[in-house]
């Protein structure tokens, strides 16, 4: 995704006229595929960390029943390993996932 952004031009600033056709990006269908793989990844993951503190904020708002609480941590320990699971056979860790948002910093927290 980065190198898609990096083949980005940007807009002509008023004092240039554009030269020519539009810039466009040439990527092969192979990259697009993975690049795209690799973003539905990392949005799973996003949201994955999300319903996970969302979670633990109703765990320690003591919103859940033990039950709930037990059945919670199943399912997204269960989500994690799949996630992690589809990664490995596609080559990518979970760290991989993470976009460079430039200024903003990382999308994902590090060391989650």
């Amino acid at each position: 995704m980065a190198h898609a952004f990096r083949l980005v031009q940007p807009p002509p600033s008023a004092r240039e006229e554009p030269t020519g056709a539009a810039h466009r990006i040439r990527a092969n269908h192979e990259t697009v595929e993975e690049d795209l793989l690799k973003l539905v990844l990392t949005l799973v993951e996003l949201l994955r960390q999300l319903i996970e503190r969302q979670a633990l904020r109703r765990v320690d708002a003591g919103d859940l029943t033990d039950e709930q609480e037990e059945e919670l941590g199943a399912t997204l320990l269960a989500l994690h390993d799949s996630l992690s699971d589809l990664c490995a056979e596609h080559g990518y860790a979970l760290e991989d996932l993470n976009l460079d948002l430039g200024p903003l910093g990382p999308l994902l927290p590090r060391g989650d």
